[in-house]
Parts: C-alpha cells; structure tokens; sequence
C-alpha cells in the first residue's frame, strides 16, 4: 500500500510540474516588467516632489495603488491555474468601500491641479503642440491624411443631400453625395464615408449646413451618377440640398503642425 501511495503521489507531482511551472515563469515576467515600469515611475514622481509639482501624500498615493496593482496582477496569474480565485476578491482594495474611486478622483483633480499650474507657468515651453496629436496621428488611415490635405490646400468642399417630398416633410434619399475621394486621390474611395466620420469623430472636421461660395462647384457633384441615381429613386419630388463640409479650428492646426502639404 505504501508504494502504490507514493507511487500516485509522484504521479500527481508530475501532473502538476507544468502548470507550476506557467505559473513561475508567469510571475516572473511580471514582476520583471512591474519592477521596470514602477522604477520609471517612481523616478518622475521623486523629481516632481523634489520640485515641489506633487505632494508628499499624492506620491504616497500613487505608490500605494502600484503595489495593490501589482498584488492583484500576481493573483490573476494564479487565478488562471485555478488555484486561488478568492483571494484575489481580498485584494481589490485595502480601504473600505469607494477607496478605489476616490483615489482615481484625487490622482485626477491633481493632474487639473497641475494642468492649471502649468499654464500659468511662463516659463514653461512644453506647449509647442497639442498633446492629442500623436494619438490622432495613430488613429488614421492614409487616405484620411489625403483628405486633410486637400482641405488644407483646397479649402472647404462641396457635398449635397438628396431629399424627397413636400419641404416641410422631404425624407433624406442620399445623405452628403461629394467628390472628396477622387478630388483627394483616395486608394480606396468607397471608404470615403467611413473616413469623413473619422475625421468628425477627431474632432477635425465638421459638416456644415451652409454652401461655399462657388456655386459652380456644386454643378459637378450633382451631375455624378450616385447623385443622379439618387434622384430618380426619389421622384418627381427629389431635388438636392447644398452643404459643405471644412475643417475645424483644431483640424487646421492640426494639419499645420503634422501634415507636409509638398508630399506627393
């Protein structure tokens, strides 16, 4: 009976090794990654309270929430093998309840604080460009910057709902028929909607309900075949609604800063 128990145990040994050796290397990583990022962050945070921008308790506080993150982090790595889930519920946060939700509005009201101290700092040169444009930057396609570009060079453009019926009760047929995608080069112009809401969504056009200037202009979107198409589909009563669509303040700074109007 002996040997036939130690024999399971060992065989229940082995069926263990791999999933604690996931687990070993697991937190290893993690720890290795955590030391890294917590030395880079502790590193700013010292220097900021050097300088007298942070105080004592916040750098407590922003301490605090990196070793309760990293605790929880290492409990979800044994989570994953199965092996101790409840503790990880123990951990959510060392203070009663809505400590966590505070400690995010506190760590947000101080970076206002800082934000309100930084720009009455004359001395401080670090707003050459919006902080926003390297994520916007990340956040388009090619052809997006083409079409930036040729409202930078070209201006505002030229674009016309189709509507049908009475003019108190039209129902819209085809909602802002343009020719940004050839007019821009577009590779792919059929993504031209999609595009346009991007750019809206940025923040870095908007669509407005009055004309441009040259009328002229229109006479070429309305004789394209979706605007023609459109058209019959609605009707003896279809007729076309001038809009145009332009870049925003932010959208021209934007493009100033980032977009080189000379590229091919």
């Amino acid at each position: 009976m002996s040997e036939e128990g130690d024999e399971v145990e060992n065989d229940g040994l082995r069926e263990a090794l791999p999933g604690l050796a996931r687990i070993y290397a697991s937190s290893w990583l993690n720890t290795a990654e955590w030391t890294l990022e917590t030395a880079a962050r502790s590193s700013a945070r010292l220097a900021r309270a050097a300088l007298g921008r942070e105080s004592a308790s916040a750098l407590y506080d922003e301490t605090a929430a990196d070793l309760r993150a990293y605790a929880r982090r290492m409990l979800e790595i044994v989570d994953r093998e199965g092996r101790a889930g409840a503790v990880s519920e123990l951990l959510r946060d060392d203070g009663p309840a809505g400590t966590g939700e505070q400690d995010t509005a506190a760590s947000l009201r101080a970076q206002g604080e800082e934000l309100l101290r930084r720009s009455a700092d004359v001395d401080d040169d670090d707003d050459d460009t919006h902080p926003a444009y390297e994520r916007i930057l990340g956040e388009l396609a090619p052809d997006e910057a083409r079409i930036l570009r040729l409202f930078m060079v070209e201006g505002p453009q030229p674009a016309v709902d189709v509507r049908a019926g009475l003019p108190l009760a039209s129902e819209l047929v085809a909602p802002g028929r343009n020719m940004i995608g050839a007019d821009a080069g577009c590779r792919y112009p059929e993504r031209v909607p999609a595009y346009l809401n991007n750019l809206s969504r940025l923040g870095l056009i908007w669509f407005s309900r009055e004309p441009i200037r040259d009328r002229l202009r229109y006479q070429v979107v309305e004789a394209q075949p979706d605007v023609l198409a459109a058209l019959r589909k609605g009707g003896r009563t279809a007729r076309t609604v001038r809009r145009s669509i332009l870049l925003t303040p932010f959208g021209h700074d934007f493009c100033d800063m980032v977009l080189p109007l000379d590229t091919g």
